[in-house]
């Protein structure tokens, strides 16, 4: 593919905490950012016709990835895209139904589902990669392009429930009752995933980033084996430069995941998210020792941006402050990424996003002045 194209960075600040680099203010952007939140996203949705139409659309796609950039100065761009995509290549049917969440055609809970399953087509998943291509053009330099996946394991959720679950109980009982068969699907979801944001590093995507949305429902033991080692699997096998020969950073977000993060240092990562139950310092000081270590991504509580803007600017400092001054001056350091601990909820007021971006640009630039 021809990156020369591909317009310069003019704000890097996001790559750079990635990489454990000093930064003039802590970067920041939220999960969910392009979404129902945004009465533009609700327009432009509606022309689509439905949630895949719009992912599908490589327009539709790179103009609601494009949204939130224009309302907040945001420091990176997250492609719009589901995590779902990769089991519906594998023929298992995705649909997403209005007020209910997606569901697939059919589930994978027996041998003959297991032996049907392999690594997709790429052909299959164009739509995303040419989305990548296409949002990074419209990005012109502005702020990176992340993209993403689910981890083997939230995709092995879906795959084997049909859909969401309160209880996990169709994928726990597949995994206690014939761990053979699960861990064939998770194999099989690693290299699907490797492949998957291999593709998406070639059509131009400068970070990337594994959702390990349900890692956290795991007993211990059962996370390292389930989870953690598929994760592991995926990361192991990706592409560490882009085609424009810059490193592509890598980060993975476990949810409910604190608990082991001192076991996910030893990850082939740069970053790694954490949710609100997490103390940021105790992390940083977990995860930072002897001038190596990763960087730390998140950890606002969303519903933290339903209370009044004033309340969001000091609980948004609250977090900068428990991570404490980011490294500064030259090598690497620890380094945080501002982010919430989930996804942005859809009743989010955009005006509390406003008052969250400028308090955490703001108060981060002072703290790095005062050194506090």
């Amino acid at each position: 593919m021809n990156t020369s194209a591909f317009a310069p960075l003019t704000n890097d600040t996001f790559l750079r905490a990635c990489r454990g680099l000093a930064t003039d203010y802590t970067p920041l952007w939220l999960m969910r950012q392009a979404g129902r939140y945004l009465p533009e996203y609700r327009d432009t949705r509606a022309k689509a016709g439905s949630f895949m139409g719009l992912a599908t659309n490589v327009d539709y796609a790179t103009e609601v990835t494009l949204q939130p950039l224009e309302r907040f100065p945001l420091d990176a761009a997250i492609l719009f895209s589901d995590i779902l995509t990769v089991p519906d290549a594998m023929g298992l049917g995705l649909s997403f139904q209005i007020g209910e969440g997606p569901k697939f055609e059919r589930n994978v809970r027996d041998e003959a589902a297991v032996d049907a399953l392999a690594v997709p087509d790429m052909d299959k998943l164009r739509y995303v990669f040419d989305a990548v291509t296409s949002i990074r053009k419209a990005l012109n330099g502005r702020v990176p392009l992340i993209g993403f996946s689910g981890s083997p394991w939230t995709l092995a959720c879906y795959m084997v429930e049909g859909g969401g679950s309160d209880d996990y109980r169709a994928v726990k009982t597949l995994m206690y009752s014939r761990p053979d068969l699960m861990h064939r699907i998770l194999a099989i979801n690693a290299d699907s995933v490797a492949t998957y944001l291999n593709a998406q590093i070639d059509a131009g995507a400068q970070a990337v980033m594994v959702f390990d949305s349900w890692g956290g429902v795991l007993a211990d033991g059962a996370f390292q084996a389930f989870s953690l080692a598929y994760t592991q699997r995926v990361l192991g096998q990706l592409k560490r430069t882009g085609p424009d020969g810059q490193d592509v950073p890598r980060i993975v977000f476990t949810k409910g995941g604190g608990l082991w993060l001192q076991q996910m240092q030893a990850l082939d990562c740069d970053v790694l998210g954490v949710d609100w139950t997490v103390n940021l310092g105790a992390a940083r000081a977990a995860l930072w020792k002897d001038g190596n270590g990763k960087g730390l991504q998140g950890n606002l509580d969303p519903n933290v941006l339903f209370a009044p803007p004033e309340t969001v600017q000091v609980e948004a400092r609250k977090v900068l402050d428990s991570f404490g001054t980011p490294h500064q001056g030259e090598g690497r350091g620890p380094t945080h990424i501002f982010n919430l601990g989930h996804g942005i909820s859809q009743f989010t007021p955009p005006e509390h996003v406003a008052a969250l971006v400028e308090a955490v640009h703001s108060h981060s630039r002072a703290m790095r002045n005062t050194g506090a």
